[in-house]
């Protein structure tokens, strides 16, 4: 393999000098700039990425953290950032929770692996660690930014939407379409973004004096399976099979990925969406739409939010110009798992 000494003998020149021709980084005659070009693609040079680290000492990547690489919301973040990254010439080095311990020790192992490979900025999204863990993380490593989620003491550091706010849109839309008999399939209750939309949700109720029953709220997991059980649970009340209540006529469910498995629990017991029960998921996940029917949902803009906190690493690690935007909304996106229910309107608008 060739080495910049290789390529400086070739071309007549000082080591220095080869290496200064070919960063741009220097004054070098142009003709000796072709010498040294010519000569580097003569020998096949390839410079070291290590060496070019240490003497710029960044590595040019950014590292990026979630849970998991499969699951759509966080497949989205990943795709977003490396499209802001693809467009600044710059790499990113991503991490997911992996191993046999607890998921907020799967996080620790997983942001640890990037900090040993000398990232330049961190992008973090976890609803594992906790408020003291990521505090630390931004302390320690100023550079670093956390999607989803607001760590008290450092919102400069955060891109999230207001997840207390969107539960208590989802709670508007159902009730602006006279639904009071409501079910909930919430997420892990560690997850602050999870804990944050119910809050809001349930809150929003109260204030219009409906109140979900301990027995009509399930959930538990972002996945398939928490969808599809909690659901099962719920069965005779969406039936109508509970002496002496009301039949539930909607369910707020904390993720799209537990809404389709909803849908698909509710058509095989024989009721329909959104005829009989009414299904109103959260994210707007890239799925959303080719459910069936198309799931209405409260959209979390997580690609645009991710690539603003992307957009502010870049800024900040290559004194890059780029805009950064804040104050990222949620918003209801009407498809078609929502239909009126038994009840007026309440008159609030969501």
């Amino acid at each position: 393999m060739s080495t910049i000494r290789d390529v400086a003998r070739l071309a007549g020149v000082g080591v220095a000098t080869a290496s200064r021709a070919l960063s741009g980084n220097g004054s070098v005659a142009e003709d000796t700039i072709l010498r040294v070009r010519d000569a580097a693609e003569r020998l096949d040079y390839r410079p070291s990425s290590i060496a070019r680290a240490l003497s710029l000492r960044r590595s040019g990547a950014i590292g990026v953290y979630v849970p998991s690489f499969d699951a759509a919301f966080y497949s989205s973040i990943l795709s977003s950032v490396d499209e802001v990254l693809r467009a600044a010439g710059r790499h990113m080095i991503a991490s997911n929770g992996c191993g046999h311990g607890s998921l907020r020790q799967e996080a620790l192992d997983g942001i640890d692996f990037l900090l040993e490979r000398d990232c330049d900025g961190l992008l973090i999204a976890s609803h594992s660690l906790t408020d003291d863990d990521l505090a630390g993380l931004l302390q320690r490593r100023p550079r670093t930014v956390v999607v989803n989620r607001m760590v008290a003491g450092h919102e400069d550091r955060c891109f999230s939407v207001d997840h207390e706010q969107a539960g208590v849109l989802a709670a508007r839309t159902l009730m602006s379409q006279g639904h009071r008999e409501i079910a909930t399939i919430a997420g892990p209750d560690d997850a602050p973004d999870n804990v944050a939309r119910m809050r809001g949700f349930y809150a929003e109720l109260a204030r219009h004096d409906i109140l979900v029953r301990p027995e009509h709220q399930g959930g538990g997991t972002f996945m398939f399976a928490t969808g599809d059980q909690a659901t099962r649970r719920l069965l005779p009340a969406l039936c109508g099979e509970v002496p002496g209540a009301a039949r539930v006529t909607a369910i707020f469910i904390a993720n799209d990925l537990m809404a389709m498995a909803s849908i698909s629990c509710l058509t095989q017991a024989g009721l329909r969406v959104p005829e009989d029960v009414s299904v109103l998921g959260y994210d707007d996940s890239a799925f959303a739409r080719y459910t069936s029917p198309p799931l209405t949902t409260v959209r979390v803009p997580i690609t645009v939010v991710s690539a603003d906190g992307c957009r502010m690493l870049l800024n900040e690690c290559y004194d890059a110009r780029l805009p950064v935007q804040r104050g990222h909304l949620a918003e209801v996106v009407w498809r078609g798992t929502v239909a009126a229910g038994p009840h007026p309107p309440t008159g609030v608008r969501p």
